[in-house]
């Protein structure tokens, strides 16, 4: 099989380049879909075929499945060769008290990964007030120190916040690399345009994450999908997102959960000998994402970090019910999911907020499951 497309050498700081699709390791298969715990099994098979279309980055993280991801991960790659892989990780700071807990993080993660080294390695999920613990005294002394001592090879973070925010944290350290949100949806609806902007003058490699936003732009609405299937009918959907983060000049590589089978083989054969949009695709993905926007979904990621709710609401799977009433306005179905969800729906919200601030989105969680409950109040009555 033809192995995807490595980028030439030509990012400062970056000597070795991965491959231009990583495999992002928060989105396993699940042995119970209510539970953390990885189907070890099937998520083997799919990094080994990732692996063998040519995929050498895997990125896990210390909270990914409960905590199981990086030692799952390390298993299921300690059968290659050290340097034929690239391993990420990152520094959860938000469980950080004092530089003593990020030495002890830090060798608890190398450990559950099998590894001596990370290859790149993030401050996780930076917004202006998860900085703040990185201020600790040490903290970054410390992940400078692992760099200087070649446990950590480069050194980078992901982010959620405003491009002011940005711009203070890049001018802080000389970093190796950033994480970025980046798609065709949040270009302009999140500013990524202006944080890609940030991170390419600095001439610092960007990472592109959520490149099909928690699966949405894989799936868009029927109408979006008519128009780009009538122009590249063996095409699927999440291959043009796919293509547009990685046909930025800035893209070192493209993250991507890969949870079924379908997923790496359609990513492989989508960055496989990768070519960017030409003018004319990307005029017909505007198109689109214009027909898509009129349907006016909530921007979910599906990323787990407001979880678990005080309450027991699972709020991804509220809001992942409600989205597919949007795009297809099926009553029926929209009422039989709500209903599935029983005591885990937006009933049981109350308002308590804690998960708000947790929201790498910005979204007011309370306020849309108040309209979920309305909507669903409102279709329940109609159906009547």
């Amino acid at each position: 099989m033809k192995r995807v497309d490595v980028k030439p050498v030509r990012f400062k700081g970056i000597d070795t380049n991965p491959s231009l699709l990583g495999f992002g390791c928060m989105r396993f298969p699940r042995l119970d879909p209510d539970k953390p715990d990885i189907d070890e099994a099937a998520s083997e098979k799919l990094i080994d075929a990732a692996y063998a279309r040519g995929v050498t980055y895997f990125d896990t993280a210390y909270p990914y499945h409960g905590g199981q991801s990086e030692t799952f991960i390390g298993n299921a790659l300690k059968k290659y060769p050290r340097d034929a892989f690239f391993l990420a990780s990152k520094m959860p700071g938000w469980k950080l008290e004092s530089v003593d807990d990020a030495e002890r993080i830090f060798h608890e993660q190398l450990s559950k990964c099998q590894v001596d080294y990370f290859d790149y390695y993030l401050c996780h999920a930076l917004n202006q007030s998860g900085y703040e613990q990185y201020k600790l005294p040490g903290v970054m002394d410390f992940l400078w120190r692992m760099k200087a001592e070649g446990k950590i090879k480069h050194l980078g973070f992901s982010f959620h916040d405003t491009p002011d925010v940005l711009e203070t944290i890049l001018h802080d350290h000389p970093w190796d690399f950033v994480l970025l949100q980046i798609n065709y949806l949040d270009w302009t609806f999140q500013d990524a345009r202006r944080q890609y902007e940030l991170v390419k003058e600095k001439k610092i490699p960007c990472m592109v994450m959520e490149p099909v936003r928690g699966g949405t732009l894989a799936t868009l609405c029927e109408s979006s999908r008519a128009i780009l299937q009538a122009h590249a009918p063996n095409r699927s959907i999440a291959s043009w997102a796919m293509r547009y983060a990685a046909g930025l000049d800035n893209t070192l590589l493209v993250l991507s959960g890969m949870t079924t089978m379908e997923h790496v083989e359609d990513n492989c054969d989508t960055l496989s000998d990768f070519t960017p949009l030409s003018d004319t695709e990307q005029d017909v993905l505007n198109e689109a994402l214009k027909v898509f926007l009129a349907n006016s979904t909530i921007p979910c990621t599906q990323c787990d970090y407001c979880m678990p709710c005080p309450e027991g609401v699972d709020i991804p799977g509220t809001f992942s019910v409600y989205n597919e009433y949007l795009l297809s306005k099926f009553d029926a179905m929209f009422v039989g999911r709500y209903e599935g969800l029983g005591k885990k729906s937006a009933n049981a919200c109350v308002d308590c907020g804690v998960c708000v601030p947790l929201c790498p989105q910005s979204i007011d969680i309370p306020e849309r499951m108040q309209a979920i409950r309305e909507a669903y109040d409102r279709v329940k009555a109609d159906k009547s």
